[in-house]
């Protein structure tokens, strides 16, 4: 265990809103935003799918005739040199009348996304050094082969270019929850692990790790290729679990640092540490995603402008009978909450 000192830098996060943002009255056509915004209240992306929606279009969407890219997910792709999204990932498979596609994919498509934005602010100016703050453990196993290896080498080239022209740029992954957490909280309580009255880390060992997981791919690093074993293809951090508070009963999170900056875990969570002290709602946890998770939230004005649309597009298609829409929006939809 290693005490946190906390230190001051420029905190930036980056939330991808999920499904259970969208929480419309009436959905049909089981619409999906794909939203990524910023603590800033930078919107990167707002697209609008269903799981019926033709992958071919989205295609048109980020990428121009010549295979260049026109958004940050074509510019990923072009990157990584991929023209299909199916290419991108497996599970972005198009549908075919004896397999259709799973609705899962809108899932996929969303995490992607999310790759491909926070691939694109390592290209940006930044005015002092800069703490990018990610939801989610660094690592994936939505993309196919080994082009996330390769997008994690380009993410590791665009922070090393910003150090030359003089501003660090620290990349760490939060979760929310984790396997190993769940396997080892009650065996850390038992060992005083963490059990300290202030700020804490303790760095996870990949073979422990890796007993946490079904498959320990998800935990294997660069350090097995290293020793003979096979490539990394799937992890993209070394994880820590961190305490914020001063209490021994303050919660405990797993945070994944970019797995070439883990040398200097010290810095990074004396950042990470200054930013969750300014935490609110949530006590110790970073006030930058909290800002980025509010944010991303579809509530309010937005909301009903999507419900209306929603309501629009099926009034369109019901032409002459458009009219039985007017009365089933007059229509109690929730007649048993009467009882409250």
């Amino acid at each position: 265990m290693r005490r946190i000192q906390p230190r001051r830098v420029t905190a930036v996060s980056l939330v991808a809103t999920d499904g259970g943002n969208n929480q419309l009255r009436f959905d049909p056509f089981l619409i999906q935003l794909v939203r990524v915004v910023d603590s800033s209240n930078n919107e990167y992306c707002l697209e609008a799918v269903t799981p019926n929606t033709r992958h071919e279009l989205l295609e048109e969407r980020h990428l121009d005739a010549d295979g260049h890219g026109t958004t940050p997910l074509g510019r990923m792709m072009e990157f990584l040199k991929v023209r299909r999204l199916q290419e991108l990932s497996p599970m972005l498979r198009p549908s075919s009348p004896d397999r259709p596609a799973s609705p899962s994919w809108v899932g996929v498509y969303r995490e992607l996304m999310e790759w491909a934005i926070l691939f694109a602010i390592l290209e940006k100016d930044f005015a002092s050094d800069t703490l990018l703050v990610f939801d989610g453990l660094l690592r994936s196993k939505v993309f196919a082969r080994d082009l996330f290896a390769r997008l994690l080498e380009g993410m590791k080239a665009r922070i090393q270019e910003k150090a030359r022209s003089g501003r660090n740029l620290y990349l760490v992954g939060m979760a929310k929850h984790s396997k190993v957490l769940d396997r080892y909280r009650l065996a850390m309580r038992l060992e005083g692990v963490l059990d300290t009255s202030y700020p804490a880390y303790v760095e996870v060992p990949r073979d422990l790790e890796a007993k946490a997981y079904v498959w320990s791919e998800y935990a294997r690093g660069n350090e097995v290729a290293l020793e003979g074993g096979e490539a990394n293809k799937f992890v993209g951090g070394k994880m820590f679990l961190v305490k914020f508070g001063s209490s021994r009963y303050d919660p405990i999170w797993p945070i994944d640092i970019f797995e070439p900056q883990k040398d200097k875990a010290q810095k990074i969570l004396g950042y990470l540490l200054a930013d969750a002290q300014a935490g609110f709602p949530v006590l110790h946890y970073p006030a930058s995603l909290q800002k980025a998770h509010e944010n991303a939230a579809l509530v309010g004005f937005d909301l009903q402008v999507l419900q209306d649309q929603v309501f629009a597009a099926i009034h369109e298609s019901l032409g002459k009978e458009s009219g039985a829409l007017d009365v089933f929006r007059l229509q109690d939809a929730d007649p048993a909450r009467r009882r409250y």
